[in-house]
């Protein structure tokens, strides 16, 4: 048996480096031809460079295919993601929380009743006693949602100056402006600016555009 896988392997090495396709052998048969070559090829020099030099010859083994990932079947379709629409969240944001102000302002010093009213029938001094509750309520509704604070320090009447740079938003100019900064003015207003803004989130069932309920006495 020996001899004959030791002639069955001469013949395939030398059919194979003559490019001639060699046989098929089984697995008992590889298993064996195996252990010969191995012995063979650790003692027989000749042997060793024949088969060296099979093995520069033969064409590489083709790359394995990627791995496709297996999904289970009981894991759910992945859900399509809509994009936020960021542009209408804040747009709504600010519209709510004017509203809610604005409801505070009626709930408090019914300052939506005041505007809507007819007052050009009332006499000065009912429109001076209703604007003073309207004024204490108004106070208590803004000071519970925020803080404001003078945007300038200095006195009214005083003189500023604007340099260069100077925050547009903050400071309006008025009367005869010319050129560029910097400005030399006189102060007519200090301006407000809010701080501390404390809004309330919103909780299921609120509705912003109901500034005050209508009333039904029973």
């Amino acid at each position: 048996m020996k001899a004959q896988m030791l002639a069955l392997f001469s013949r395939a090495i030398h059919h194979y480096g003559g490019r001639v396709e060699p046989p098929t052998l089984s697995f008992v048969d590889r298993v064996i031809l195996a252990y010969v070559a191995f012995f063979r090829i650790l003692f027989d020099g000749s042997f060793a460079s024949r088969v060296a030099f099979v093995k520069e010859r033969l064409p590489e083994l083709p790359a394995p295919a990627p791995l496709k990932p297996v999904r289970k079947s009981i894991d759910p379709p992945p859900k399509e993601e809509k994009p936020v629409d960021v542009a209408g969240i804040r747009a709504r944001a600010r519209t709510d929380g004017a509203l809610w102000l604005l409801g505070a302002l009626q709930r408090e010093g019914r300052f939506v009743d005041f505007l809507e009213g007819d007052v050009s029938t009332f006499k000065d001094d009912d429109i001076g006693a209703a604007a003073r509750v309207v004024h204490a309520g108004c106070k208590r509704a803004i000071e519970g949602a925020l803080k404001v604070e003078p945007i300038r320090e200095e006195s009214e009447g005083a003189k500023v100056t604007l340099e260069e740079g100077f925050k547009s938003a903050e400071n309006k100019l008025t009367g005869n402006v010319k050129g560029d900064a910097p400005f030399h003015g006189v102060l007519k207003h200090k301006g407000w600016r809010a701080k501390d803004v404390k809004l309330p989130t919103p909780t299921k069932g609120d509705e912003p555009t109901v500034l005050a309920p209508a009333e039904i006495e029973l």
